[in-house]
């Protein structure tokens, strides 16, 4: 429904219920007329209002909404229910009473609802309910009540579950203020909870505090799925369930269900749900455990449906000192409107939970550990790094799982903690490469420019002048500036230079348009304050363009002037290294550079040709050789080339850049790159990525690259130093985040690797090689049943031939039998350019086939397969390591 055919339903529905009840229907028709649609929806509306009071405080069920208010059979104290002896009643709900009552057989305490009348007499809600009853009873989960029996007596239908002593989590935070660990312990555990039953596909759909009970000791209990509905699946006998009920539940489609306040807009707008409602309910209960009430909440009924709809919640921060960002960012997503921009899984929204309450215990054991000694240590170190570095969440979950292991060693930990902090703190001290506004500094993005008129698109311009600008503002003291490698990716005429501008943990952003005409350049710059959303100032130059690199850093220097003034600061008059006098070579660059960004085979040859081109009309075209060298270096190590050939056109073009300007860092950083994964000269590599970071500090591929070869040679707390340092200068690139996680699994923190790539794949499902290592890393981790999940998502994603193949196999032989399948269809490939003879001599040593995976690893070896730098770390080789030829492997690839 759009959003003015809702308001209108809303204006009609408030109106209807300033009218007597029995005036209403009437009223609704009238206004209506022929609007059929119209009148079903208000309707509706009315239906699941029923003859209650506080529609607030009931569930709507259904199709049933018109009879939750029925009576069910009062059953007194004393009175045996089949083998259950009535003890009290001790609750009330839309489908019937609750008592407390002792099960005579086994002598315990039960509890019994009894459903009322009307519901029990209709069939279908009758058989509806038992095959959802029975799906929840299949559910085996400690946070999620045991469901004993389904049964009728005396016509009267039942279900017996287990008695929860305890509290509602409504009664539970009406009585006191949880505190943020409190919060988190209670949602974890519904989180769990929810988990188990969506893998079970079955969705609770009435997320309420009311059925959240909380026992003395802290354990929490979901409590009625008599809402709840499966989802649809091919498998329509999933859990015993046949074809005739999964019809029956579609009937549900269209109708309000829930209670309003946790109700997702999907709910409220009467569409078809899935699991993601779930998220959203429990999003709202989370909030307001934190906030003290809920997020949509209105004066009526239909205005609460336009908030749900509409309106955004405020933030926590509103209501509750000291949220951390990280659990208004999870809230937040739990509430977007939207569902495809929600957590899409319970289990993504659980491990950011846990992250946070790792995060937390964390925080909580340095304040015990504090000391007046280290106390300053750590104030220097939070407005150093920022509490993003401090709190590091992977590093963190890791390090608990450490003390966890070795608990005699936990107060040296805390110790060693403290001096890396302070080690920490001085190298971005020293370095100079601090987060985003430490030590007084501003930050700052400057996005290509935006053309007013999108026919006449170019990079000379979009680009050029970025760069131009960037250049420029590097020079001014006291202000911290994105590089062109961060910034380049904002290309898109639509780009929001606040969301921009969050994604680069900026304190500004510089985003300009341009219109050529009549020989000139109108350029108007507008300063974004990240903070307030604001725009702060906006600056409109005009320039010739006839001179391009002229009128480039005649714009660079008026604007980076007033930037200058505007922060207090000086700046010397840089030109922009563009490395050649040719206009068109400089556009051929900057497009093979741009296509070089991309993460493809397909582009890095694409950009090869912008390149070439470049290098005939200027043959001395430094930068134009060291792009090129990048190119052939990233066609030979994603695929579909050859590898030896790329890498020796890659190493001719580095050497003639160095020829002609040996003070090139990007030339020094492929050079460096190229020894390491193909010469396998590691001190010459680390010599070059060295010299490339001394030329160029705000590189941050070099630091990428040189973070790469630390933890390759076994160097991992470096490696992270350096990977840290590549995210501080670009932290929207999705290639260092991946890298990250890489290096997690190489250091064998599994854990921390599955929730660093999967948040990587929560911005760009379709990275294919961060899907790759989060399969590895919970093959590793031994969570087979996770690297099934993945692998299968990857194969369904790519709409693949293999998904029945592997559903066969995992069936059959469990993951054993999907890693045997993969390999036997990698080998069938194993004669293709661009097959990975290093991924096959993987699976062979995690199947123990260790003769083949000597076999293939030798074949890599003739090749020079770039992979073969992770030899000397990679756990996938563990059962290799012993053997004198693993060793002999090791020497070969010039590790030690």
């Amino acid at each position: 429904m759009s959003d003015d055919s809702w308001q209108k339903v809303r204006e009609i529905f408030d109106s209807a219920l300033r009218r007597r009840s029995e005036e209403r229907r009437k009223f609704v028709s009238e206004v209506c007329g022929d609007d059929k649609s119209l009148l079903a929806e208000v309707e509706s509306l009315l239906s699941s209002l029923g003859s209650a009071e506080s529609f607030m405080e009931i569930p709507a069920v259904a199709n049933v909404a018109g009879i939750i208010e029925a009576e069910s059979k009062q059953l007194e104290m004393g009175r045996c229910f089949g083998h259950y002896e009535i003890i009290e009643q001790i609750g009330k709900g839309g489908m019937g009473k609750v008592y407390l009552a002792r099960d005579q057989k086994l002598d315990r305490q039960v509890a019994v609802k009894i459903l009322n009348e009307k519901f029990s007499q209709d069939e279908s809600n009758l058989q509806r309910f038992v095959s959802e009853a029975k799906a929840a009873s299949a559910l085996n989960h400690p946070n999620i009540l045991v469901i004993h029996e389904i049964g009728e007596s005396d016509e009267t239908h039942y279900i017996v579950s287990e008695f929860v002593k305890g509290e509602t989590l409504r009664e539970v935070f009406k009585e006191n203020t949880l505190k943020l660990s409190e919060v988190l312990d209670v949602s974890i555990q519904i989180a769990n909870a929810l988990c188990s039953a969506h893998e079970a596909r079955l969705v609770h759909r009435d997320i309420k505090p009311e059925n959240i009970m909380i026992r003395p000791d802290g354990y929490v209990k979901i409590l009625d799925f008599g809402l709840a509905k499966l989802i649809e699946q091919k498998n329509k006998s999933f859990l015993g369930l046949e074809d005739e009920t999964a019809k029956q539940n579609q009937t549900a489609k269209g109708v309000i269900m829930g209670t309003v306040n946790y109700m997702s807009p999907e709910q409220a707008k009467g569409e078809r749900v899935d699991a993601r409602t779930d998220i959203f309910s429990f999003g709202v209960v989370i909030y307001e455990m934190m906030a003290g009430q809920t997020p949509f909440a209105g004066d009526s009924i239909s205005e609460t449906f336009a908030n749900l709809i509409n309106a955004e919640p405020q933030p926590l921060s509103r209501f509750a000192a000291n949220v951390p960002d990280e659990m208004q960012r999870v809230v937040a997503k739990t509430l977007k409107k939207n569902k495809d921009e929600r957590y899409q899984t319970m289990k993504g929204l659980l491990a950011d939970l846990k992250d946070l309450r790792e995060n937390l215990t964390l925080d909580e054991k340095l304040e015990k550990s504090r000391s007046p000694e280290n106390g300053n240590t750590i104030a220097i170190l939070r407005a150093t790094t920022g509490d993003a570095n401090l709190q590091t969440a992977e590093t963190q979950q890791g390090f608990l799982q450490t003390i966890r292991r070795h608990k005699p060693f936990a107060a040296f930990a805390l110790l060693a903690l403290v001096i890396g902090a302070i080690g920490f703190a001085y190298y971005f001290l020293y370095a100079g490469k601090t987060a985003s506004g430490a030590d007084g500094k501003k930050s700052i993005a400057v996005l290509p420019l935006k053309p007013i008129n999108t026919a006449n698109r170019d990079e000379i311009y979009e680009i050029g002048i970025a760069d131009s600008l960037i250049y420029k503002l590097i020079s001014m003291k006291g202000i911290i500036v994105r590089p062109l490698s961060a910034t380049r990716k904002y290309v898109d005429i639509a780009q929001d230079p606040i969301a921009a501008g969050r994604e680069q943990q900026v304190d500004y952003v510089l985003a300009s348009n341009y219109q050529l005409a009549g020989g000139k350049i109108r350029v108007t710059s507008q300063l974004f304050n990240v903070a307030s959303g604001q725009i702060e100032e906006t600056y409109k130059i005009e320039k010739d363009a006839d001179n391009i690199f002229a009128m480039q850093d005649a714009i660079a220097g008026e604007v980076g002037n007033i930037l200058s003034a505007r922060f207090a600061t000086t700046s010397s008059s840089p030109q922009a290294k563009r490395g050649t006098t040719n206009e068109e070579a400089y556009r051929l660059y900057l497009q093979g550079r741009n296509l070089t960004a991309q993460r493809g085979a397909a582009d890095a040859r694409k950009a090869i040709d912008y390149f070439e081109q470049a290098i005939r009309l200027d043959p001395n075209y430094a930068l134009a050789y060291a792009g090129m060298a990048f190119a052939y270096r990233a066609s030979g190590t994603l695929g579909g080339g050859a590898p030896r050939e790329e890498f020796e056109k890659a190493k001719a073009a580095v050497t003639k850049a160095l020829e002609l300007d040996n003070n090139s860092a990007e030339a020094y950083a492929v050079r460096g790159d190229i020894k390491q994964k193909y010469e396998w000269d590691w001190t010459g590599a680390e010599k070059d990525l060295l010299r490339a970071i001394e030329l160029e500090p705000n590189n941050d591929t070099a630091h990428a690259l040189y973070s790469g070869l630390l933890v390759e040679s076994g160097r991992f707390d470096e490696g992270f130093a350096e990977i840290e340092t590549a995210l501080a200068i670009n932290p929207g690139s999705l290639v260092h985040q991946r890298n990250r996680g890489r290096h997690f699994y190489l250091a064998r923190r599994y854990d921390e690797a599955i929730v660093q790539l999967k948040r990587v794949l929560e911005v760009d499902e379709n990275f294919g090689t961060a899907r790759g290592w989060l399969l590895l890393a919970y093959e590793m981790k031994g969570d087979y049943a996770g690297a099934y999940e993945w692998i299968m998502k990857d194969e369904k994603r790519r709409n693949s031939e293999n998904v029945e193949l592997f559903q066969k196999a995992y069936a059959t032989g469990g993951w054993s039998g999907v890693r045997r399948k993969k390999l036997e269809l990698d080998k069938q490939d194993e004669h293709q350019p661009g097959s990975n003879l290093f991924s096959i001599a993987r699976q062979c040593a995690l199947l123990d086939e260790k003769e083949q995976a000597f076999d293939y690893l030798n074949k890599a070896v003739e090749k020079r397969h770039s992979q073969l730098v992770m030899l000397k770390v990679d756990p996938t080789f563990d059962s290799l390591r012993s053997d004198p030829r693993f060793a002999e492997l090791v020497r070969r690839v010039g590790l030690k």
